[in-house]
């Protein structure tokens, strides 16, 4: 995801957003390690947009 359209939600979808996201990589380190993973840059993808999100929730907690 873009950080300009990140920036757009609230706290609590960010946070589900972050919940969703770590799912995902959960889920592709588990088919990593029994399996074939059919698009292997997704963790890259997942991993930047964790940062992204846990980024834009530290500098709205700094503004309050």
């Amino acid at each position: 995801m873009k950080t300009k359209e990140l920036r757009d939600l609230s706290v609590e979808d960010l946070a589900q957003k972050e919940k969703t996201f770590k799912e995902e990589l959960y889920n592709l380190n588990y088919q990593r390690r029994f399996g074939r993973v059919e698009k292997p840059h997704r963790f890259k993808q997942l991993k930047k947009d964790i940062a992204r999100i846990k980024t834009l929730l530290k500098e709205k907690a700094d503004k309050k």
